[in-house]
């Protein structure tokens, strides 16, 4: 089996990053984070709409793109590199489900959290698998482009998201893995400009390793989920989702640790990638539900 992308999948995750580049660039989403303006640009989803961002596995006859999960995880890879903020996962599923949602007319989010929290409920349209859009109490996030609420109705509620939710970690599982490979562009390159005793830190083995530890996770994670993308087992998604996790939080720490006390300041962007890194983890499937997962496969495995 080739896990190898096709030229024609290079070529639909440049188009992404070219798009998003241009109109999600570093300025985008830094007047994201110091506005205060609505998280979610509503012109520039419409337009990832108009791109097939989000129809992008309907079938051609209900006017999707007609690709599959392989192409969407590179896809959602790109808007993880750019930490482009909303429910892009939620809305994604959505498409075909909920009216709107395809063309990135509607903002549709999630119960993915647990605990009722539901994220970008005050900027959502609708809420998949929910009737409505249910009132709730704002509560502070780690992230500030993920704000999330507190809906009470939702904590017993029976939302059923369970036909969505391996998808759903694979394709945050993919975003986890944009993230993990961007914090490795940004240690390597703040390791050769910065400079200590005469010479740029990245000359220093600790701060080597840190990166090269940095990049393997990342590439591992990547691997995984290229993988689980083209086979769609639950127990390959489950895994793929905890390289991920793991790579985009631990390489966020480490990318903040090669930047010393820079890393800690408002004007990294650094800090923004381990925040959304913490959210992403509890999103969908947490690392307890998919070593659950993985410890039942092998439990049926053994006594088989």
């Amino acid at each position: 089996m080739d896990f190898q992308p096709t030229e024609e999948q290079e070529d639909l995750r440049a188009g992404v990053r070219d798009l998003l580049e241009g109109r999600y660039g570093r300025e985008a989403l830094r007047a994201s984070v110091d506005s205060g303006a609505p998280v979610i640009d509503r012109a520039l989803w419409r337009e990832l709409g108009e791109a097939g961002f989000f129809a992008l596995r309907l079938p051609e006859s209900e006017g999707g793109v007609g690709l599959g999960l392989a192409e969407a995880v590179l896809v959602f890879e790109e808007a993880g590199r750019v930490l482009l903020p909303g429910p892009l996962v939620a809305t994604h599923l959505a498409a075909g489900v909920v009216p709107g949602a395809a063309e990135g007319t509607a903002v549709v989010t999630a119960c993915d959290l647990g605990g009722g929290l539901v994220a970008y409920a005050g900027e959502a349209d609708a809420v998949l698998g929910a009737p409505g859009l249910p009132g709730g109490s704002p509560v502070r996030s780690a992230d500030p482009l993920t704000p999330l609420h507190r809906v009470p109705s939702y904590e017993d509620a029976d939302v059923d998201v369970s036909s969505y939710r391996s998808e759903g970690a694979l394709l945050t599982a993919a975003l986890q893995v944009g993230s993990a490979l961007r914090t490795v562009e940004l240690a390597v390159r703040y390791a050769g400009e910065r400079e200590q005793f005469g010479q740029p830190i990245g000359a220093f083995q600790a701060v080597k390793h840190l990166c090269a530890q940095m990049l393997v996770r990342a590439e591992v994670a990547r691997t995984a989920v290229y993988a689980a993308a083209v086979t769609a087992d639950d127990g390959e998604i489950a895994a793929a989702k905890l390289l991920a996790d793991e790579a985009a939080v631990r390489g966020a720490r480490d990318c903040l640790q090669v930047h010393g006390g820079m890393g800690f300041t408002w004007e990294a962007d650094v800090h923004l990638h381990l925040k959304r890194a913490w959210v992403r983890a509890e999103q969908w499937r947490t690392a307890g539900e998919a070593e659950e997962l993985l410890a039942a496969e092998l439990l049926v495995s053994a006594s088989s």
